[in-house]
């Protein structure tokens, strides 16, 4: 009995271990259009649900917002005009380990409260600037040869080559680097980290797509398949993740073309009136 037992025990901690190494090590939550992946050298339309993998550049184009989750629960996200590389990542049941690259644009990371305990390390450089994790909260931002990154919870170790790191353990302290020299650490008035941090956040109402989002914005239909996938080309080389669905109209199949996975109503209205009149060519 007892060797079943202990059978039985070391089956369910193969279990756990298989679940750990199965489970997505990056998965895109939420995407506000547009954006690609830059995978293997070829591009392609981001959109909720995705896996990415350690090599994968994003880049997001003006206006956008992308929402990250990695597998130990913390979430990654980066702002418009921005492109952030996913150089390393790697789970086991004892550690996360990551590496995370900013080469332009607004970036934050943080944790949710059920995992700020879970072991990890991760790496993440902002343009010249590394900052080596132990809080939890954290924005930064490379832009026009100034790189800023701003403590909101934890800790965090700074610096850039050839440089002495120095630790930010309070909430608001800040690191900035103008034309390749830091400058001393500073405090953030809170209206200011609050309009920071806005340029990471998803902008509902304004064409976000969400993992389980049940909404749908139609951008065009066709009476024959090359119409629609001449759109169905224009819009995902501009980082829209268009689908083609054929329809039945009497005895006639038409082709829509639509993108999915919107939030709310008014992200689907909103995508709609944007895309349109670009895609019929006004």
């Amino acid at each position: 009995m007892k060797s079943l037992a202990l059978h039985a025990f070391a089956a369910f901690l193969l279990l756990i271990a298989f679940q750990v190494r199965a489970q997505p090590m990056a998965v895109v939550e939420g995407v506000q259009m547009p954006a690609w992946v830059e995978r293997a050298g070829a591009r392609q339309p981001i959109l909720p649900g995705m896996v990415l993998q350690p090599g994968d550049v994003i880049h997001t184009g003006p206006g956008s917002r992308l929402l990250v989750r990695m597998s130990e629960r913390s979430l990654v996200k980066l702002g418009e005009n921005g492109e952030l590389r996913f150089t390393e990542m790697s789970t086991t049941q004892e550690l996360f380990r990551a590496a995370l690259g900013v080469l332009q644009g607004a970036f934050r990371f943080t944790t949710d409260i059920a995992a700020k305990n879970r072991r990890r390390e991760v790496s993440i450089s902002v343009g010249g600037v590394t900052a080596g994790i132990r809080g939890t909260d954290l924005w930064g931002r490379s832009r026009d040869s100034t790189e800023i990154v701003c403590l909101i919870e934890g800790a965090i170790e700074v610096g850039a080559q050839g440089e002495q790191p120095v630790t930010m353990d309070q909430p608001r302290q800040f690191y900035r680097r103008i034309g390749g020299q830091a400058q001393p650490i500073g405090l953030v008035e809170q209206a200011q980290l609050e309009q920071w941090a806005r340029e990471t956040d998803l902008e509902r109402g304004r064409g976000a797509a969400l993992v389980g989002g049940r909404f749908q914005a139609e951008i065009a239909r066709a009476n024959n398949q090359s119409e629609a996938l001449a759109v169905y080309d224009r819009l995902r080389n501009a980082g829209y993740p268009a689908e083609i669905r054929p329809l039945r109209q009497g005895e006639q199949t038409i082709y829509a073309v639509r993108i999915r996975n919107l939030a709310t109503p008014a992200d689907a209205r909103a995508l709609e009136a944007k895309l349109k009149e670009s895609v019929s060519g006004k």
